[in-house]
């Protein structure tokens, strides 16, 4: 059996060359040194050029080591085969080297072997290769330990090989090998950061539940992912189960409750969450529990409820992050009240908390809010001299406030500072701008705008799309309106009924009937929109034979 992947035939070995390698064996110093003795310390300096000779049988291509099996098998050893594998340092000629011994050799390899070879070829992407490497080892009577078992699942797991992890799992559950139950919480883990909550819950049910011990942790992890998908319900079911398995939720599992409680909007729940918390004898709220609650509340724009727990918090010595305090002045401004939101701002820097990005938006977007856009503005300069970057919300409000009180050209300027920073901007922060200048007929611009958009990979969106088409209704470009809803359809950019009907209705007005009717039959039909009503005021006597721009 030839091991390398010849294309050619490779030539005989002769008798002279294993003699050569016997003698090479026998070294002790000098000669060729085609690898580094600085990586293995032998105390038999033989094994160390026997290694070498194994190498370079194996890597140089015209080496057949067929003729050299009987060499092999009287001289090569688990431990020399390991070394050998380390020198290769290559995943795949090392999986060809482990085949060939196993099949040539009958080498039964250490446990190391197999390690460090799977390890490696999961690094390499060759997760395939390394499951088969796994049987090998079974198959040669080796047990996996645990941090094998936790890599194997975490590594096959982040590349989407879910179907090899489940067999995984059950393979060494009917051979009894013990899977810990941090091995499990490590694969939930995975699987929620990867959004496959229902995964892991499967995963809980057919397996971790029923051959291992869970723990708290395991629970908080789940928790944390029903919540991540709003499955507050589910979430609470998973909650009171835990006591069934022996576990006792811990502030971690309360918190993350409260969070999922308040993200749905359900704060009362959440506040009923802390309030029991409050009277545990094993553990108390923490400023996380409190913050949660407190933002709930703001979101809501109940500013009362939310100053009570934050004062109660206070009384309770528990003393507040800069997450409490933007909460707060962020509730604060957008409730329009700017006074106890630069009152809160004070208390942070007298808390040790200086204002972040983050709290110089919420401060903008309040003033904003207010009317007081100049204010804003001031702010901007403000968190400048700080030199303190803006982020991506900072520019969408100042925008957003200058286009409502049209001063377009200001918010243009701010679309070309956001054009030199390094921010990956979204849709709706060209929008306003876009939409401002089709109202005020300008449509060069906005047509400019959208350019400069693409040009810093912003992909114009669905509002985007609607805007321009509207715009170029209004000021009688029909066909631009046409082209620019091809060019929606052509990229992927689903229209809806606005969009749909906007541009029939303006179609119609235009005295257009036949475009209409085209544009009707590629939403009711291409897209499946149904627009059946629409029909009855298109003449169907009318050519669908219309010239329609690119």
């Amino acid at each position: 059996m030839t091991l390398l992947f010849y294309v050619a035939r490779p030539p005989r070995v002769r008798a002279s060359t294993i003699a050569a390698i016997a003698h090479f064996h026998g070294l002790s110093s000098g000669g060729s040194r085609p690898f580094n003795d600085g990586e293995v310390n032998y105390q038999n300096s033989h094994e160390l050029w026997f290694v070498k000779v194994v190498c370079t049988l194996f890597v140089r291509s015209h080496c057949c080591l067929d003729t050299c099996v009987g060499y092999l098998n009287k001289n090569l050893t688990p431990l020399v085969s390991f070394e050998v594998l380390k020198r290769l340092n290559d995943p795949k000629l090392g999986l060809n080297f482990l085949e060939f011994t196993r099949v040539n050799l009958n080498l039964n390899h250490y446990f190391k072997t197999y390690n460090l070879l799977m390890r490696s070829l999961c690094e390499m992407g060759l997760h395939d290769s390394a499951k088969v490497v796994f049987d090998y080892m079974r198959s040669d009577g080796h047990f996996p330990n645990s941090p094998l078992i936790e890599f194997l699942v975490s590594s096959f797991t982040k590349v989407g090989k879910f179907h090899i992890v489940k067999g995984l799992l059950s393979q060494l559950q009917s051979e009894e090998v013990t899977v810990d139950i941090f091995t499990y919480n490590s694969l939930l883990n995975v699987l929620v950061k990867m959004n496959k909550v229902d995964e892991a819950v499967c995963m809980f049910k057919e397996h971790i539940g029923l051959y291992s011990r869970p723990d708290t942790w395991t629970f908080n992890i789940l928790i944390q992912g029903l919540c991540k998908i709003g499955e507050v319900t589910k979430a609470f079911k998973c909650f009171h189960d835990m006591g069934s398995f022996g576990c006792s939720p811990d502030v971690v599992t309360y918190n993350t409750l409260i969070t999922g409680m308040c993200r749905v909007n359900e704060v009362a729940r959440g506040h009923k969450l802390l309030m029991d918390i409050q009277v545990r004898s094993d553990f108390l709220p923490d400023v996380v529990t409190y913050t949660s609650v407190i933002s709930g509340y703001c979101k809501l724009g109940k500013l009362r409820e939310a100053s009570n727990l934050y004062n109660e918090m206070i009384s309770s010595g528990i003393e507040p992050s800069d997450v409490t305090f933007n909460v707060l002045i962020d509730g604060f401004g957008k409730a329009g009240d700017m006074v106890s939101a630069e009152s809160m701002c004070e208390m942070m820097l007298s808390s040790g908390w200086p204002p972040d990005v983050v709290t110089f938006t919420s401060l903008i977007d309040g003033y904003c809010r207010n009317g007081q856009v100049n204010q804003g503005l001031k702010l901007w300069d403000e968190m400048n001299a700080r030199n303190l970057s803006p982020n991506v919300y900072t520019f969408a409000v100042l925008i957003n406030a200058l286009c409502k009180e049209n001063r377009l050209n200001e918010a243009h300027q701010f679309l070309q500072d956001l054009r030199r920073s390094d921010i990956i901007p979204k849709p709706f922060i060209y929008n306003p701008v876009i939409d401002g200048f089709c109202k005020a007929g300008n449509l060069d611009e906005a047509n400019a705008i959208v350019a400069e958009m693409e040009e810093k990979r912003c992909k114009p969106d669905k509002v985007t799309f609607t805007i321009l088409i509207i715009g170029h209704c209004v000021k009688g470009r029909m066909f631009e309106a046409i082209s620019i809803f091809n060019k929606m359809l052509t990229i992927g950019c689903a229209p809806d009924n606005i969009t749909v009907n906007s541009l029939i209705s303006c179609l119609l007005k235009s005295g257009m009937p036949g475009e209409a009717f085209h544009i009707m039959q590629i939403a009711s039909e291409g897209l499946n929109l149904g627009f059946s009503s629409l029909r009855k005021a298109v003449p169907m006597s009318t050519s669908t034979e219309i010239p329609v721009a690119a």
